[in-house]
């Protein structure tokens, strides 16, 4: 027992080294608080910068009266990611809320596409507005596994947007692009055979 003594001595005897240099930490610590505090000042810039940049994209079209009562073709719960310049994946567009990701509910009709994001801005896309559908997997930076992103390009004012949704169940994806696809051609068909019409006529 007594050759354990001063060991038991020297155990309590040790302490925890003291910290003599507070003003280097806090220091330390207000210059990275005053570092992010930049960045994101930064970041809040950049996209009002952005947002000016675009100050040109006309307002966004509202839903229509008695959309309600149309015959629903496709629903979808899900996510939208973001919207950018067609073609352009990084190239992320703001104005009028289009760049806040939030939830959304989608519901297409023979006259367009309702999107509903619940704490953001609503829009609508009229059927003659829609250009084409197609998977993809990354959209303003985000990236997702292999045909993770349901694309919509659609035509508004003179520029052509890509809008990136996810559905809550992505096998629904494919339903979606064959939908859209059938809508945005529709127009084109119905105008040639407008025209074929009027050629017969005379």
């Amino acid at each position: 027992m007594t050759t354990l003594t001063p060991l038991y001595h020297l155990a309590a005897e040790q302490k925890s080294a003291e910290v003599t240099d507070w003003a280097a930490r806090i220091a330390w610590v207000v210059g990275l608080f005053v570092f992010i505090a930049l960045v994101y000042w930064l970041m809040r810039q950049g996209w009002k910068w952005r947002a000016s940049l675009q100050s040109d994209l006309p307002e966004l079209p509202a839903t229509p009266e008695g959309f309600a009562d149309d015959e629903t073709l496709l629903t979808l719960e899900g996510r939208y990611h973001a919207s950018t310049t067609a073609g352009q994946w990084l190239d992320r567009i703001v104005a009028h809320g289009l760049g806040t990701r939030s939830r959304t509910e989608l519901r297409l009709t023979a006259r367009g596409l309702d999107v509903v994001r619940p704490g953001a801005a609503d829009f609508f896309i009229p059927a003659d507005a829609l250009r084409e559908a197609r998977l993809d997997k990354a959209l303003a930076g985000k990236v997702l596994p292999e045909g993770g992103l349901l694309i919509i390009t659609w035509a508004h004012g003179e520029t052509l947007i890509d809008s990136g949704f996810r559905s809550d169940r992505a096998a629904e994806h494919q339903a979606w692009v064959d939908a859209v696809n059938r809508l945005a051609d529709a127009p084109a068909a119905t105008e040639l055979t407008s025209t074929t019409t009027e050629g017969t006529a005379r």
